[in-house]
């Protein structure tokens, strides 16, 4: 589905990093199921918003308030949001995936 939605994972891999990046001020990145059209899509929430308010079904959250990053990279977002794709647990996001298809 990553090939379908987004061309390859290096593109989908670009583009939620360039939206993780994009942000303004606090919120997170996302990647959510839209269960009625069957596709995954990339989107933002401002602060704690839910991204169930856009119809989605989260699979994969990068949060981008400064707490989540400033101790380790001060102001370098991008270095952060590149470097948690290192940190993802697949297995989980798998099952979420799962989940979220049924």
């Amino acid at each position: 589905m990553i090939k379908r939605d987004f061309g390859s994972f290096d593109d989908f891999k670009k583009k939620l990093t360039d939206v993780c990046v994009g942000i303004q001020g606090s919120g997170w990145g996302w990647l959510g199921y839209n269960k009625n059209l069957k596709r995954l899509e990339l989107s933002t929430t401002a602060n704690q918003d839910p991204l169930s308010a856009q119809g989605l079904t989260p699979i994969i959250g990068v949060d981008v308030w400064e707490h989540a990053y400033y101790f380790d990279y001060e102001n370098r977002r991008k270095e952060y949001v590149e470097k948690i794709w290192q940190v993802f647990n697949w297995k989980a996001i798998e099952e979420k995936f799962s989940k979220a298809i049924i």
